[in-house]
């Protein structure tokens, strides 16, 4: 009977968080009322390219490098085949063919085709060879190969196979000259085919990631606020990446909005005044250190059922101590997550052992439905908060940068402004 065997094949599967980012974005750009699809973004976009050419790429995929950054601003890109030739020149080897293909797209230098038959082939990276797919094209149109043998032929460039190689220069020379292309002109043809074949990206692949950069862009350039804010939840524990964010956010003319315990949901989130142009981003509950998601995501159901919480005692009372302790309360109080229910963040801080006692009582109250003599539910006291004076202002800032990472709602150099100003010192 003889063994029947069969090939399978091998999918790779890579996880991207900027896939969550896009969809992310969206959902906050609907919450305003417009429906985004971004199967059906227009490729001709001029404030993607605005965006792209002065290399305001923070957050955008693929582009956000300082290396890469600095292409983009040489290159000024105007179409969508000049990002998907640079995610594919941006690699050790065809780096050194930015340059030339820069010069070609802006006229500085005149393209050359290697040969009239394969122009139309290289006419897309101004006569450089960036791609596999063109490797291939050029075997098939210029030597006559058959697609698999041109499959074979970029294999054998990719291998270095020097006796394979061989065989190949006299199949490509001897196809070409079968063309009429002089046999000279083909070995040159060869050589400078095999020199860039070895590092020959594969267009495909370079156009789905350049596909996904040009939808960050798109979205940084005209949804700026709700793009960062998104961007800022998929970096919800990476303080130093939430800096930069934050500074994008004043570059952009927008605000970080301090975390509140009755206005910030676990994640970033997107606030617009009345007649306001451009929003606001709202800190994260889950974004302050020590304090996690499932426990913010509790507070913000128990918000949302019943209504904004009236004092530090109505929070306690509807606290879950379950679900919240004693850590993550000190943290969201030095963040200044209570400032709107109560501004001295020392007074709050000192309270939460009695927080956290009222929202026990309060918990086994809710649980064993206990009823007083009289009826009416167990009495839970009020908090009352201690009189202590408010920490000084470098201890309030040193607090907040512990909880978040970085200075929020002020900087220990404030108050050096003035001065600084009259001195004429440049930040």
């Amino acid at each position: 009977t003889g063994v029947q065997t069969c090939a399978l094949p091998i999918f790779d599967f890579l996880g991207l968080k900027t896939l969550t980012v896009l969809v992310r974005a969206v959902d906050l750009i609907k919450a305003r009322g417009i429906d985004l699809d971004l199967a059906r973004l227009p490729f001709d976009d001029a404030k993607s390219y605005e965006l792209l050419s002065r290399a305001d790429t923070v957050g955008v995929f693929q582009l956000e490098s300082s290396g890469m950054r600095d292409a983009m601003r040489r290159l000024r890109p105007d179409r969508f085949e000049d990002i998907i030739a640079l995610v594919a020149l941006y690699r050790p080897g065809p780096m050194e063919n930015i340059p030339k293909y820069i010069a070609c797209k802006h006229g500085h230098e005149q393209p050359d085709y290697l040969h009239p038959m394969i122009e139309g082939i290289l006419k897309e990276t101004f006569g450089v060879i960036i791609y596999q797919e063109q490797v291939m094209q050029i075997a098939q149109v210029l030597a006559g190969y058959s697609l698999g043998g041109a499959d074979l032929l970029r294999r054998a460039m990719g291998k270095k196979d020097k006796f394979e190689m061989a065989a190949q220069r006299e199949t490509f020379i001897k196809g070409a000259a079968a063309k009429g292309v002089d046999e000279a002109k083909a070995s040159q043809i060869f050589d400078q085919v095999d020199r860039f074949a070895g590092y020959g990206f594969n267009k495909s692949h370079a156009a789905a990631y350049a596909l996904i950069a040009y939808q960050t862009a798109y979205l940084k350039a005209n949804y700026p606020v709700e793009f960062v804010a998104a961007s800022m939840t998929l970096d919800l524990s990476n303080t130093d990446k939430l800096n930069v964010f934050r500074q994008e956010i004043d570059r952009m003319g927008s605000k970080l909005l301090p975390v509140d315990i009755n206005r910030s949901l676990p994640v970033f989130s997107v606030e617009y005044a009345e007649g306001q142009k451009i929003g606001a981003v709202r800190y994260a509950l889950a974004a302050v250190r020590n304090v996690g998601p499932a426990a913010m995501e509790a507070v913000v159901a128990e918000r949302k059922a019943n209504g904004p919480f009236k004092d530090l005692s109505d929070f306690a009372k509807r606290l879950d101590p379950k679900q919240v302790n004693k850590r993550s309360l000190e943290f969201l109080a030095k963040a200044g997550a209570f400032d709107s229910l109560e501004p001295n963040r020392a007074r709050v801080f000192a309270a939460i052992e009695t927080m956290l006692g009222i929202a026990s009582a309060s918990t086994s109250e809710r649980e064993g439905s206990q009823v007083s003599l009289f009826g009416g539910g167990a009495a839970i006291p009020s908090l009352r908060l201690p009189q202590i004076p408010d920490w000084p202002l470098h201890e309030r800032l040193n607090n907040e940068f512990e909880a978040i990472g970085f200075y929020l709602s002020a900087h220990p150099l404030d108050a050096y402004a003035k001065g600084l100003q009259r001195l004429g010192v440049i930040d």
